[in-house]
């Protein structure tokens, strides 16, 4: 029976590019977003690449409805041997208040983006662990590391999303069950806010972006090599000049 990577949080970005690229290595593929509304485009063209794929929709934030559907998707393919936990915003066009500005309910809501991925480790992991076997995928942003206080909020629960997927990393250390993290910076190609932002009328042009066709190519070098627990992609910063950083 093929393996299977579940992508929570679905886009036509990186959602997607991860789909692919695990597809592309035998995997089977079960998608996961708040609404199946572009679920038949993205298995259409799953699909057409010779990936073998389902989706489901759940919102992160309800804890039994997420359970559930994982337990369908461990059910239909045998188990869940990696997840790629990406959800975006609720709403992409919002914008964050700076941090200067935010309260406690602000960190509160921010943080509903974390907890779920705390959820989803809890559902999964002791199968994974069983069998010795697995991977656990995160991607947050680059506030987690880089002060960005236009990013409000948002930089706090990247930074505790970040932290939490380092200390997994060390905590499964000979388990047989990686965890990490891609911290990004930048516009994802693709990907809706890359869209809203672009489309805007007089809006900023051309802009630095990132291709999530080479951070899935990276997500797959993480759970394979091993060998580090994060890599970051970071455009918007003049220390990134749009390289990769490996720590």
């Amino acid at each position: 029976m093929k393996k299977t990577v579940v992508v929570l949080g679905v886009g036509p970005g990186l959602g997607m590019s991860i789909a692919h690229r695990f597809g592309r290595e035998g995997y089977a593929v079960a998608l996961v977003s708040r609404s199946g509304s572009r679920h038949g485009g993205y298995l259409s063209a799953l699909a057409d690449a010779g990936v073998e794929a389902s989706a489901l929709t759940a919102d992160v934030r309800d804890r039994d409805r997420l359970w559930s559907v994982l337990d369908t998707i461990a059910d239909r393919h045998g188990s869940v041997d990696v997840v790629y936990y990406g959800p975006g915003a609720v709403d992409p066009s919002a914008r964050p208040v700076p941090i200067d500005r935010i309260g406690s309910d602000a960190v509160r809501e921010s943080m509903s983006a974390v907890y779920p991925a705390v959820d989803v480790v809890e559902k999964v992991l002791p199968g994974m662990t069983e069998r010795r076997e697995g991977g656990l995928l995160f991607a947050g942003g680059l506030s987690a590391v880089v002060p960005l206080p236009a990013l409000g909020a948002l930089a706090l629960a990247s930074a505790a999303l970040r932290n939490y997927a380092l200390t997994l990393n060390a905590g499964l250390a000979g388990s047989g069950v990686y965890a990490g993290t891609l911290t990004i910076g930048g516009l994802i190609e693709r990907g809706d806010i890359h869209r809203l932002v672009t489309s805007q009328p007089g809006g900023p042009g051309e802009v630095a972006s990132l291709d999530p066709d080479l951070i899935a190519d990276e997500a797959w070098r993480l759970y394979t090599d091993r060998d580090r627990p994060e890599a970051t992609f970071d455009v918007l910063t003049p220390a990134g000049d749009g390289e990769r950083l490996r720590p």
